[in-house]
């Protein structure tokens, strides 16, 4: 038998040694609506996560926004809420710098008593994706945009949010400023921190704009060649964006429209393609795309309608879908023009590039990405054309009536879809969408204020 001294070192040993007032280890995962949840271990007994896992109720991945089970397609109630075992991620294990800065995390990935990836965890759905993606011989590299609101922590006397400081994210005649770097000095305290939580934890954040709307800003991703591990960096950057606005006082929203009047939150995706030898096929020679490349924006829009309840996941969601707000409406493309769904950024052709525009911030990461790269392994194998390119001009004022850009709408073009189903497995399209029926629902029972004003 082997001494406590000969056992392996693991990743939390060598954290330990960097910051040795680490008390607890915070075993996470991503539920379907990315909702962070899992254990606390005390830390004397946190090597035994990695040896052996850690149990957690496979319905945990399958509550509502409420974090209440409806017992879908009979996951919870009805089959006794068995466990599953979750176990480590290689490489993710981080020091928590927020808070009391005495913890760590690593995020987990649920296993079945099998031993085989469970297909209730979104991260594994995503991953099952990511193979059969790989077997086009494509190296693909994805890197996520984050947009979000940086508001008050109390809400007001109706329980709705409040701006920081709108007056000051506005000029004289009232009007909204985008890049202005006043914004960003406003909260430099907020976004340094953000920037060195990211650091200690690994994340690769990049670029931070202010956008078009007060207190409303946007992180970026470096590239990363492991599409898989692009989804971890934008599930840690959320958390990361949350809990440091949380630690100063204040709240961190990926809510898809909190305000009507101003813009809405978007998760945007860029991806390209290299193949064995290391070149991007998705340079055109003579023109701005590929054949390659129009493949896949043929498929991603073939596949957009029954994958759209995967991009816009709740009621608020589909407030974001207005005509004129460079938000997706349709299924257009193009080259360097933000009114189209999917848009070919400028610059160099060996950097070319496609940037998926049509997620919310408040979509699971990982869900989105299988739901892409199902969209383009669907568009390049089966050779699909996406039509012409739009022209330069404003394409976001035209609404493609064959988009559900109603929620019930978009849950029932999902639970149809023989190709979701190929792709995220027939039992994940059915729980999934038993969740989401389910808050349909919930909100059909509810009673707004708006009912209160017009009929009381």
């Amino acid at each position: 038998m082997k001494s406590e001294s000969s056992q392996p070192i693991t990743e939390l040993d060598e954290l330990i040694q960097r910051y040795p007032d680490i008390e607890y280890l915070d075993a996470i995962i991503s539920d379907m609506n990315n909702h962070i949840r899992g254990k606390r271990i005390p830390i004397i007994e946190a090597n035994k996560v990695y040896k052996s896992g850690v149990q957690i109720p496979e319905s945990s991945f399958l509550l509502d926004y409420e974090g209440a089970s409806s017992d879908p397609c009979g996951r919870g109630f009805s089959d006794g809420d068995p466990d599953g075992s979750l176990v480590p991620i290689p490489g993710t294990t981080a020091y928590v710098p927020w808070g009391t800065g005495k913890r760590a995390q690593v995020l987990m990935q649920l296993m079945t008593d099998e031993g085989v990836p469970s297909l209730v965890d979104p991260r594994n759905i995503a991953a099952s994706v990511v193979s059969r993606f790989n077997e086009l011989g494509y190296t693909a590299n994805i890197a996520f945009e984050l947009e979000f609101y940086l508001l008050e922590q109390k809400l007001d006397d109706n329980g709705r949010p409040r701006f920081l400081d709108k007056k000051h994210m506005m000029n004289e005649a009232n009007e909204m400023q985008v890049y202005l770097l006043e914004d960003l000095d406003a909260h430099h305290d907020y976004l340094h921190a953000v920037h060195q939580a990211c650091e200690i934890q690994n994340i690769p954040s990049s670029v931070v704009i202010s956008e078009y709307s007060p207190s409303q800003y946007e992180i970026n991703l470096r590239h990363v060649a492991d599409p898989l591990l692009a989804a971890d960096h934008c599930v840690l950057l959320k958390r990361v964006i949350r809990q440091v606005a949380a630690s100063m006082g204040m709240r961190a929203t990926f809510m898809a429209k909190p305000f009507i009047e101003y813009s809405g939150n978007g998760m945007h995706i860029h991806l390209s393609l290299l193949d064995a030898a290391g070149e991007n096929v998705l340079r055109g020679d003579s023109d701005i795309a590929s054949p390659v490349l129009r493949h896949a924006i043929g498929g991603l829009f073939e596949m957009t309608p029954e994958m759209f309840a995967i991009f816009a996941p709740g009621r608020n969601s589909y407030r974001r879908f207005v005509p004129d707000m460079y938000v997706p409406v349709n299924r257009t493309w193009g080259y360097n023009n933000r009114s189209v769904t999917i848009r070919i950024p400028s610059g160099d052709e060996n950097a070319r590039r496609l940037e998926h525009r049509i997620a919310g911030a408040d979509a699971n990461p990982y869900l989105v990405l299988a739901a892409v790269l199902a969209g383009v392994h669907h568009g390049i194998t089966n050779s699909i054309d996406p039509g012409k390119a739009s022209p330069a001009i404003n394409v976001s004022g035209n609404v493609d009536p064959d988009l559900p850009l109603q929620w019930d709408r978009a849950v029932e073009a999902l639970q149809m879809s023989s190709l979701a189903k190929s792709y995220l497995s027939k039992d994940y399209v059915d729980l999934y969408c038993a969740v989401k029926k389910e808050e349909f629902s919930q909100f059909r029972d509810y009673v707004t204020d708006r009912e209160y004003q017009l009929y009381l």
